[in-house]
Parts: structure tokens; C-alpha cells; sequence
């Protein structure tokens, strides 16, 4: 986009024949089919991205910041991107992958509880009837997940965050489904080193209800401490890929590890890799996969790795097509501006993979700059530049004037009631 502030005002000065409020008409009211959209862009990803032994399916989030109380989903919760809780919109994303192409093939606003309990709110914000239903981050994350599968996404494995590695429940639920996944756990994770053999105690009384909860003899640990317990001549040294700065090494300790929520009957075994950096040891990423027992210690650790793509993806679609830049209070307005911002990361994706070999190093900021010099740009007439700078003068003026009319009818005193006697 060629205007430096992306919203509706800023590009209607750039782009020729558009207007305002039309732009927000097709944002807000139109009756197109976002759902629609962002299925047809993942499928188009697939052909580019699937079925290669690179091909994986990230679940991550997005916060956005957000003023006031009126757009949808707006809540004092925790925003990555600040590393703090602020009020904020976050979204829940599905991107495919291969290797260091990544493109976002779904989308779906988070609704805080806080919203789901008040319908009112929900109905002014146009969420409907099926969304009003509060559902977590790992409910919206496992739909996301089986949606892909019935689109027929052609993926290898699904990788993820701490936030949503460390849900026990989402992690067999993939299992069960037979999903192969990565995902990166808190230092805090506990495992068992041996099969905690869970079992049923013995009935101790001839009556009284059966026993149902399952008990262990073995003791868990947490990740953190066996990796503390690991000498030095156990980290293997693994190269991962090749960067601009040169080879990208690191260290790796790998272990199969049992995972029991003390409710089944039998433990989940499964691999546990533990990477850090060599220039920065004290930076060290724990994961968990069901991937096979046979899987090496150097493919689990590129899987592992190769989650970092979706962030790359995230800043791109954030620098260089206005993910975070858009005037959207209602629902309908989010998932549109998310589904046009598909489009956008679909043609950018497209556009370097076609011309890879004679720009290997062509990137979203390169589009950007080149669509910005070449696209028809209304402000490189002298006159509409001045005519726009008048518009803004015009509106600027009118909102203080209303101001000043607010404050004066705050300032003027109240006459009371006349006392009516009868």
C-alpha cells in the first residue's frame, strides 16, 4: 500500500478513483463471503507449499492494540507483541509452510469471556449466533486444525508455542487424530524418564463406589531440571540451515519422555528436544513431538526450528500489508480486513516464488517499494495533494468546533425546577 498510514481516509488519498466511504462500506457492510476468501487463499497456498517433506501447518496468535470498548473483542489480555496485558484484539492464525515460505491460510478473532457473556455487546458488534459461545484459544486452534484437514491442506506436522504446547489436552487430542506435531512446552513442563505404569489402587472396602483415579509410583520432573542434570558432552552440536550470516548451528539434547495427566490409563511416550544458542546458552527451547520413535534428533530439531518462519510472516504481513492498520469495529469488518490481508501475503508469496531465480533475495519490502513507484498515485498531482490537505484542514476544523460546543454545554449551570406548590 502506498499510503504510510493505512486506513481508510489515508488510502483514498493515494488511490485513484476509490473514496472513503465506499472503502468502508466494503469493509464493514458488503455482503461478500470472507470465510469463502480465506479458504480459496488456502488452497492456492497448498499448491505452492504443500505436500513437501517441509510442509507444516503453525497454529500462533496476534494481539493488536486496541483503544475504548466498542471493537469486537477488545479485553485487557495479553499482548505478545508488547510482552505485556494491555487492551487489545488477538487473533488466533494457521499458516502453512515450507522451509522459509510461509503463508497464513486462516483467521479468527478471540472473543474474551467478557464478550460471550454480554449478547448485547456481541449484537452491536455483529458477532454471530455460532460465535457466542465462548470458546478458548485451543478450542478456535483444534477447529483450525480439522478445517485444514477437510480443505486438504497437504502438510507434514503442526508446530506451535509454549502457550498452546503446554495444553496437555490439545496435544492428545492431535494425537488422537492422528496429527504428527512440534510443539515448544515452558521450562516448567514435567515428564517422567520412565513409563509411570499408572494403575487403578486396590478396592480396600467390599463396598463403596469402584476406584476410577489412577495413581503412579514414579515421580515426574520437569525439563528444566533434567536438562540441568545433563553433562556438557551430552549437547551434539546440529546444523540447521544456511543463514546470511553463515551457517546456523546450535545445540541440541534430545530424550523419549513419558507425558501423564494422572486421568488415562496409559502414558503418552514421546520425544522431548532441548535446543540453545551457542553465542547464548542461557537461551534454551524446550519441545515436545509424537513425531516416530525412529524420527532423527537432527529432523526433530529443524521441525522444531522451523516454527520461527510464522513470525517472519507475521512482521511481514504487519510492516508491508496493514494486518495491525485497520478501521474494523464489528466482526464481519476483522475477518475481511484478515482475509484481504491473506490475498495480499498470497500475491507477495506468489510473486517471489515466480521470480526466485532471477531475485532469490526478493522480499516483501522489495514488492512494496515496487508497487509503490509503479501503481497510479493521486499525489503526484500537485493540486489533489492541496485539495486533500484542505479536506483535512475541513474536518480537523469541524471536530474541534464540536469539541468546544461539548465543553460549552458542560460548563453552562443547571437551572433547577421551579418548586410547584399546589
Amino acid at each position: 500500500m502506498q499510503a504510510e498510514k493505512r486506513n481508510m481516509e489515508r488510502m483514498a488519498e493515494v488511490v485513484p478513483q476509490s473514496d472513503e466511504q465506499a472503502l468502508q462500506h466494503f469493509l464493514s457492510n458488503s455482503p461478500w463471503d470472507e470465510r469463502a476468501v480465506m479458504d480459496h487463499v488456502a488452497h492456492d497456498l497448498n499448491q505452492w507449499l504443500g505436500g513437501s517433506e517441509e510442509s507444516a501447518l503453525y497454529i500462533d496468535e496476534s494481539a493488536f492494540k486496541k483503544q475504548g470498548r466498542k471493537s469486537v473483542g477488545v479485553a485487557r489480555q495479553w499482548n505478545g507483541r508488547l510482552g505485556k496485558v494491555d487492551n487489545s484484539q488477538v487473533g488466533v492464525f494457521a499458516a502453512l509452510g515450507r522451509g522459509d515460505r510461509v503463508g497464513i491460510v486462516d483467521a479468527r478473532l478471540y472473543l474474551p469471556q467478557e464478550w460471550t457473556d454480554d449478547p448485547e455487546r456481541c449484537q452491536k458488534a455483529k458477532v454471530p449466533e455460532q460465535a457466542l459461545t465462548h470458546q478458548s484459544k485451543i478450542d478456535i486452534a483444534l477447529e483450525m486444525v480439522r478445517r485444514a484437514k477437510r480443505l486438504g491442506l497437504n502438510y507434514r506436522w503442526i508446530g506451535m508455542d509454549g502457550f498452546y504446547g503446554q495444553s496437555g489436552e490439545f496435544l492428545r487430542s492431535l494425537d488422537e487424530e492422528g496429527e504428527t506435531f512440534v510443539a515448544d512446552v515452558h521450562s516448567d513442563q514435567h515428564v517422567y524418564l520412565d513409563d509411570p505404569e499408572p494403575f487403578l489402587p486396590e478396592q480396600t472396602a467390599s463396598r463403596g463406589r469402584p476406584r476410577t483415579r489412577y495413581k503412579s509410583d514414579a515421580n515426574a520432573i520437569t525439563v528444566s531440571q533434567w536438562v540441568k542434570q545433563q553433562p556438557e558432552s551430552a549437547w551434539t552440536r546440529k546444523t540447521l540451515r544456511s543463514s546470511s550470516q553463515g551457517k546456523l548451528q546450535v545445540e541440541v539434547l534430545h530424550q523419549r519422555v513419558w507425558l501423564w495427566d494422572k486421568k488415562e490409563s496409559q502414558a503418552h511416550c514421546w520425544h522431548l528436544i532441548v535446543r540453545r544458542e551457542i553465542d547464548s546458552p542461557q537461551t534454551i527451547k524446550y519441545s515436545l513431538s509424537n513425531a516416530s520413535p525412529a524420527t532423527s534428533k537432527l529432523k526433530l530439531t529443524k521441525m522444531q526450528a522451523q516454527r520461527y518462519w510464522i513470525e517472519r510472516a507475521f512482521q511481514d504481513a504487519k510492516s508491508h500489508a496493514g494486518m495491525a492498520h485497520y478501521q474494523a469495529r464489528s466482526w464481519p469488518a476483522w475477518h475481511r480486513h484478515m482475509a484481504l490481508v491473506m490475498m495480499a501475503m498470497l500475491f507477495m508469496l506468489e510473486e517471489r516464488e515466480t521470480l526466485s531465480q532471477q531475485f532469490p533475495l526478493l522480499s516483501c519490502y522489495d514488492i512494496q517499494v515496487l508497487l509503490a513507484k509503479t501503481l497510479p498515485n493521486r499525489q503526484r498531482d500537485e493540486e489533489e495533494v492541496i485539495r486533500q490537505m484542505e479536506h483535512r484542514h475541513k474536518k480537523r476544523l469541524a471536530a474541534i468546533e464540536s469539541a468546544e460546543r461539548c465543553r460549552k454545554r458542560r460548563r453552562q449551570p443547571k437551572v433547577a425546577a421551579p418548586n410547584v406548590t399546589k
